[in-house]
């Protein structure tokens, strides 16, 4: 039998869930892709949660004796507004927990615990936790059979801990045991985490700009309304009310949120405390296993740097900042890199101005450039690809090395340029491609919310569209027929056959053919 390394599963796991988003892609396109927006997906139902959690929060008695009947009561408010306000907070956790998860699942799958991005996996992993412990603790506050089973079974969890001096678990045991100090420790438990993770969530985000903290309006408009037809036609329903000197028979449980409780009833306390803390730390130490190179950093040339803030307001994870220029002069800016935050993306260099093939200087000089791709590199790379020039003119392409392979698109009459990312592509080289020969020019990106680095599809849809500085130069219309955007992720290379197949199509016998010096 052959033995995959953890490497190759991880590929293999890749291709699988490249697959999976494909079919959500053609079922509701990649804009309202929920897998290509788990993050904010995961804020909008804690921003749930928050709201109906405040409104239980009011109907609640913060007392054992009533407890259960203060949530019971939800069950006869009129129109259903009870269940509808206590199974959208349920049903939310759910949510909150299957995006957390898929989100983690799909971040490692891309490698993104690696390289400058290890930040955000370490700040991210403990709101799993955060997450799962508010969620159990939830389940307390209605005291009936089922947090009663919940409460007993975490005591006995936690003693598995050595640290405790007296158990847990004799709390929970008797009724005289139970009084409305431990219920008070109940709220403070579901209530104070949620702080914890408000702070988290705070930190996960910081070195990232332009964050949609909500998925887009259809598909935000499509959970709610899911999650309220559940909670309407699946009311939560309590069990009877928790009786400490009886074990009850039979229990509805939440495998998505209280599975820890069957496995460690199946295994001990102790195995499952090990299972657990092996898993956490195993994710804690991801960032620090990978052996893979760091990416080269973007790098600043003070002579070209105008101050223009263009890469500064483009950098999709903040690693941009302006500062006073070294020569003095008063209000005259300068961009830094922080050599931490940098990706390697190439973004700030299709923002910058001065990156334009234009330039009569060699090399070619910008603002900001990329060492290992810099724009005299990629103008170098166009104008082999423009001077191999037979009767009939090339057709270019820019493609993304992160998008659908371009290895099919090699041969006769087309000349591939591959990016760092499709955000690298300065406007200004595809006007330059057309005026010095180029039949027509076939701009291939990642999905706008499918980009490996997040912005970088969608800034350069923007600037070829006139959007977003710096814009492609206003074609004639003969040549704005010339170009044209496809997006297209791995695994979906036949959109790319497609869309240079089209666009050969469209282009005429003898396409005409004047190289600008």
């Amino acid at each position: 039998m052959r033995i995959r390394s953890p490497f190759n599963v991880r590929q293999a796991g890749l291709k699988g869930w490249q697959s999976i988003e494909r079919f959500f892609d053609a079922a509701s396109g990649p804009a309202l892709n929920p897998l290509r927006h788990l993050g904010a997906v995961a804020m909008l139902a804690f921003g749930l949660l928050i709201g109906s959690g405040i409104m239980l929060y009011i109907f609640l008695d913060t007392s054992v004796q009533g407890a259960w009947q203060s949530m019971d009561n939800l069950r006869r408010f009129p129109l259903g507004l009870g269940n509808l306000l206590r199974g959208l907070h349920h049903y939310a956790a759910d949510l909150l927990m299957i995006s957390v998860v898929l989100h983690l699942l799909r971040e490692w799958l891309h490698s993104h615990e690696k390289g400058a991005r290890y930040f955000h996996w370490l700040t991210g992993v403990p709101l799993l936790a955060f997450c799962l412990v508010s969620a159990i603790g939830g389940f307390w506050l209605v005291w009936d059979q089922l947090s009663h089973y919940s409460a007993l079974s975490t005591a006995e969890w936690l003693d598995g801990l050595p640290l405790l001096a007296a158990p847990l678990a004799r709390n929970f045991l008797a009724p005289e045991s139970m009084s409305d100090r431990m219920f008070s420790l109940f709220i403070f438990v579901h209530v104070g985490v949620p702080l914890l993770l408000v702070f988290g969530l705070w930190f996960h985000i910081q070195r990232l700009a332009h964050v949609n903290m909500l998925p887009p309006r259809p598909l935000a408009i499509g959970i709610i309304v899911t999650l309220s037809a559940l909670a309407l036609g699946r009311p939560v329903i309590s069990h009877a009310p928790a009786a400490l000197d009886q074990t009850p028979a039979v229990l509805q449980l939440d495998w998505l949120l209280l599975w820890l409780h069957p496995l460690t009833d199946a295994t001990s306390p102790q195995t499952t405390l090990a299972l657990g803390a092996a898993f956490f730390l195993g994710l804690l130490v991801m960032p620090f296993l990978s052996r893979t190179a760091r990416p080269l950093t973007a790098e600043v040339h003070p002579d070209h740097c105008s101050g223009c803030k263009f890469c500064f307001d483009d950098c999709p994870y903040a690693a941009i900042t302006m500062v006073s220029h070294p020569d003095g002069r008063p209000g005259q800016l300068l961009a830094q890199v922080d050599a931490d935050l940098c990706t390697g993306c190439g973004i700030c260099t299709g923002a910058c101005p001065s990156s334009t093939p234009f330039q009569k200087a060699t090399p070619l000089l910008t603002g900001i450039d990329m060492p290992q791709l810099t724009a005299d590199t990629l103008r170098t790379q166009l104008d082999a690809a423009l001077s191999r020039l037979s009767d009939t003119p090339p057709i270019v392409v820019f493609s993304c090395q992160h998008g659908a392979s371009d290895a099919s698109l090699h041969g006769p009459g087309v000349a591939v340029l591959r990016l760092l990312c499709a955000g690298h592509l300065p406007p200004s080289f595809i006007d330059y491609a057309l005026r010095h020969g180029a039949a027509s020019v076939l701009v291939a990106s990642c999905p706008p919310n499918g980009c490996e680095y997040r912005l970088g599809a969608q800034w350069s849809q923007q600037r070829l569209a006139g959007l977003r500085p710096p814009r492609l130069r206003q074609l004639p219309p003969a040549q704005a027929r010339r170009l044209r955007q496809v997006y297209a992720s791995a695994g979906q290379e036949d959109q790319l056959d497609t869309a240079l197949a089209a666009l050969r199509a469209s282009l005429p016998l003898h396409p005409p053919f004047s190289r600008q010096e």
